[in-house]
């Protein structure tokens, strides 16, 4: 949720690709065999900034609620970004170092040529999404998707749920239309019935149920999680010594922080869902009795597996090129969040 719920406003996918292609391959050729590859350095050196998404300032709040130090660097700009699409640009126009996302935007922006790995991961294994349909709609099971049209965001969390879900019911693309969307747009999108389905985060489905559930719109509920939490950063940022220290300092510090809003979740209800997101406790009590118990794993062989899967699926719908996502880990991060956390919280 952290990472996930009402998502600020973003370019259209098919804007945000055309408009990044022009500078990808410069992008692309960062140095992957040199800085990159030395070990991490023991201190953060004086001086050292980070610029850090940080969507709806849940980690800032995670962290001051849970009394953590601060970071051994300065933190020169908290940019309130969450879509992947937002992310890949902000990256791209250098005006953030470190971002929290889901596993397809690294995949994405590979397939956009642009470098960046991720540096740590945490594993969700509980649904984050439901489907919703739009006012008046008949469907009832991912089976009813046929023929339906359904909001897809490629670049997003929300689209590889989608083909996840697809891909369980036996389910070929071309047996449902496929809509490009972002999902700031699938509020509106549902509404008005341009879709007829749309993955919602379970934070942001109970104010659409609440509004449309009297005129028909209901929840679609499946097994299919997003396994993937991750922080990426740009390979550039990751060839600095200096910046990958700080990378590697603030990996406990988000790792923390998310343990502390999970064992603590009447006081995250209060001060951020009901607070900050003007939910009704009912509301954020329902979001946090279905939140995903932290685990951040010592080693990311699962993840890696995970993350092949979800690129081979892109891939067979030709949404991205057949690649080894390998290429976006960088294991000198491997352990850090779980050495961070207690024995309960490792995968």
């Amino acid at each position: 949720m952290h990472r996930r719920v009402f998502l600020s406003s973003v370019l259209g996918a098919s804007a945000a690709v055309a408009g990044l292609s022009g500078c990808a391959k410069g992008d692309a050729s960062a140095d992957t065999a040199g800085a990159a590859t030395r070990p991490l350095a023991d201190r953060v050196p004086a001086g050292t900034s980070l610029k850090i998404s940080d969507y709806l300032g849940q980690q800032q709040l995670q962290a001051r609620l849970a009394k953590l130090p601060a970071p051994p660097f300065t933190v020169s700009n908290w940019l309130n970004i969450g879509a992947g699409p937002d992310v890949i640009n902000a990256f791209r126009a250098k005006s953030l170092d470190l971002a929290n996302n889901a596993g397809i935007p690294p995949i994405q922006a590979h397939y956009q040529g642009y470098a960046a790995k991720i540096v740590a991961i945490d594993l969700t294994r509980r649904p984050n999404y439901l489907f919703a349909t739009r006012p008046g709609s008949d469907i009832r099971t991912v089976d009813d998707f046929k023929g339906k049209r359904l909001a897809f965001s490629q670049g997003q969390a929300q689209g590889v749920v989608l083909l996840r879900a697809l891909k369980q019911a036996g389910l070929a693309y071309g047996e449902v239309k496929l809509v490009p969307l972002t999902s700031n747009q699938f509020f509106t999108a549902l509404q008005s019935g341009q879709v007829d389905v749309a993955p919602l985060a379970i934070s942001q489905a109970p104010a659409y149920l609440k509004q449309y559930g009297p005129k028909g719109a209901r929840a679609v509920d499946t097994d299919v999680v997003d396994l993937l939490n991750l922080l990426w950063a740009p390979q550039s940022v990751l060839n600095d010594p200096a910046k990958a220290a700080a990378v590697a300092a603030y990996i406990p510090r988000w790792a923390k922080g998310q343990v502390w809003s999970y064992e603590h979740p009447d006081e995250w209800n209060e001060e951020f869902y009901v607070r900050t997101q003007n939910l009704t406790l009912q509301q954020a009590q329902g979001i946090t009795r279905l939140a995903n118990k932290p685990l951040f794993p010592p080693r990311w062989d699962e993840a890696i597996t995970w993350e092949q899967e979800t690129a081979d699926l892109l891939a067979e719908g030709g949404f991205v090129r057949k690649f080894d996502v390998s290429s976006l880990f960088d294991h000198r991060f491997e352990s850090i969040a779980a050495k961070a956390v207690p024995e309960e919280y490792r995968k």
